[in-house]
């Protein structure tokens, strides 16, 4: 090679060649989760995490049906003006809301227990004599407000198991305000809980710093001279009296430790289901006004543990002036 080519190879030397890109790296999958029995539910649109993992199989049927009929009547109460109401007595109003509620309502819970019995507001009792398990439901509590847009009113569902042939219990309950998303659950001997978090009782003790709640009897109900009575004996001993207008809802907040006792007399069956074992459950006491079981005849009296036991001797000294007043006015008009 000549001087003057190897100098034009020294300012000017080859290109190197281009070095083959290295293949690029895979990224492995995650593992597949594994599948949620009913036992362990995985969490759905509307419950969390630990919700589903808490949930029993019983109690995860109850929120799934009460969240679906929930949804149904959020739209119905955003059209309210629309429904078509009937009367079904006096100040008792059904709409197609409610009815529709309870047709969601039967079909996902027959559904998941075909063998269980019914009793519905709406449609009754199914005709099954020999259950052993039995879905109470009310579709719809609250009806009243749920019309006038007040969003106070909740779908309430119980189940109840049959002892003897005369005697039963509550075992589960759920109540769900789909207005405001609070759903409060209940299972015997597994505590009581709105939404994720546990429940108790107020603990207050002291008459003068309690807030009660009731239920007025309207209309053309009977009962007002007792509910007059009692008033008259609670009111001046007490912080306040409310009347929301939703009995399963005042039952859920006793639960909660909102009201430090709830009164009504001659309540339905569906009305109080799920609010006796949430009461009890968050250790309250739900007893009628005599401190026998307020199941079969309405006459509810629940509390807490320090002041339940005041509240009934008042519920049960109004009803006694009550009963008096009238064989006094009996006794009147024969003489």
């Amino acid at each position: 090679m000549s001087d003057e080519k190897r100098r034009l190879t020294l300012k000017n030397p080859p290109a190197a060649r281009p070095v083959a890109a290295a293949a690029p790296t895979r990224t492995p999958r995650p593992p597949k989760p594994p599948r949620q029995d009913s036992a362990e539910p995985a969490a759905r649109p509307g419950r969390s995490a630990t919700q589903a993992a808490r949930l029993s199989a019983q109690l995860n049927v109850m929120v799934g049906a009460v969240r679906k009929a929930g949804r149904r009547l959020l739209r119905d109460f955003g059209e309210v003006e629309q429904l078509q109401v009937s009367v079904k007595g006096p100040g008792d109003f059904v709409s197609q809301a409610d009815i529709r509620a309870e047709q969601t309502l039967r079909e996902e819970l027959a559904h998941a227990r075909p063998n269980y019995a019914f009793l519905m507001e709406e449609s009754g009792a199914s005709a099954e004599a020999d259950w052993e398990y039995r879905w109470v439901v009310d579709p719809l509590d609250g009806t009243t407000n749920f019309l006038h847009g007040i969003p106070h009113w909740a779908i309430s569902v119980g189940i109840e198991k049959r002892l003897t042939e005369t005697e039963s219990e509550i075992v589960a309950g759920v109540i769900y305000n789909p207005a405001s998303d609070e759903l409060f659950s209940a299972e015997k001997g597994g505590g009581a809980f709105l939404n994720d978090k546990r429940l108790r009782v107020s603990a207050r003790r002291d008459m003068r710093e309690a807030v009660f709640a009731t239920g007025i009897p309207f209309g053309a109900i009977p009962r007002k001279p007792e509910f007059l009575g009692i008033l008259s004996r609670i009111m001046p001993q007490v912080a306040g009296v409310r009347r929301f207008g939703a009995a399963a809802l005042d039952l859920a907040w006793v639960a909660a430790g909102r009201y430090d006792g709830f009164w009504e007399l001659g309540l339905n069956k569906w009305d109080i289901a799920a609010g006796i074992v949430l009461v009890r459950e968050a250790g309250g006491y739900v007893t009628d006004p005599a401190g026998q079981d307020a199941y079969p005849l309405g006459m509810v009296v629940a509390g807490n543990p320090h002041l339940h036991g005041k509240l009934r001797e008042m519920v049960q000294a109004g009803i006694a002036a009550a009963e008096a007043g009238r064989a006094a006015a009996r006794n009147q008009d024969g003489g």
